[in-house]
């Protein structure tokens, strides 16, 4: 999303917080244009983080047992990396003094792009020990045998955020597209028997594990801007974990909201 709002492809993306703002620190530690801001806030709550190894994997049963072992993400600087560094600052592993993520990294770190290849990765023997991703996404899998739950941690942040390239702020479309998705949030609320119908039947989810999301997640009321404090947390902990160096919120956001 980031290469296709920078490529004028899109206007306006909505993803996970920490990868927006390791984005965004990127482009400023290298003193160029990210292409995007942060504009508004989609979901308030933490993301829950599940911890996956092998099915089979009978001598990794413990998070306690991770470091120094293989980390599988999607792509670097993604969600699961980023979380893979939250993980390993909670228990202490982290080399605070690296000057790059690849030396404050207490994990091997191996990008293989998607979902189902993180499953395969941690199931050949030889990829990758383990992976991070989204609880409810990863219980399908949990259920039927193929990956193995070993812990779990919650973002320190809240979870999705919305950001535009920066000639679309104050765009009058931009005012309307979150006017629209306020009231899509609204009726998704007050429908969730429709919600769990639509959730089971096209998504990854059983009809009990979509009720159960639905008691972890809550969603903005109002879409538009961005708390400051959520953008600095999340800095000092990419700062921590050697993801970014020493960037600054300025210029992170297009419209703020009060704290």
């Amino acid at each position: 999303m980031i290469t296709s709002l920078q490529a004028n492809e899109i206007d306006i993306g909505i993803g996970l917080t920490e990868g927006w703002i390791a984005g965004l620190g990127k482009a400023q530690a290298e003193r160029k244009e990210a292409g995007y801001k942060i504009v508004g806030t989609y979901v308030e709550t933490p993301l829950c983080w599940a911890i996956s190894t092998g099915g089979k994997r009978k001598d990794l049963h413990d998070v306690n047992q991770l470091k120094r072992m293989r980390m599988g993400v999607s792509r670097i600087g993604s969600g699961s990396y980023v979380m893979g560094f939250v993980l390993a600052d909670k228990h202490g592993w982290l080399n605070v003094q690296a000057s790059s993520a690849k030396d404050a990294a207490p994990f091997d770190i191996v990008p293989v792009q998607t979902f189902e290849k993180l499953r395969e990765a941690v199931n050949d023997g030889f990829t990758a020990d383990f992976f991070m991703w989204e609880h409810f996404t990863s219980k399908r899998y949990y259920d039927n045998g193929v990956i193995k739950k070993i812990g779990e941690i919650y973002t320190p942040w809240p979870s999705w955020h919305i950001v535009a390239r920066p000639d679309v702020i104050g765009d009058e479309r931009l005012e309307v597209m979150i006017e629209k998705l306020n009231l899509g949030i609204k009726y998704f609320e007050e429908h969730h028997d429709e919600a769990v119908q639509y959730i089971s039947t096209e998504l990854d989810y059983s009809a009990e594990d979509a009720r159960e999301w639905l008691k972890t997640v809550n969603f903005a009321e109002d879409g538009r801007g961005v708390r400051g404090s959520v953008v600095e947390k999340t800095l000092e902990v990419l700062k921590k974990a050697g993801v970014l160096g020493e960037v600054e919120v300025g210029g992170m956001v297009g419209i703020r909201r009060k704290d």
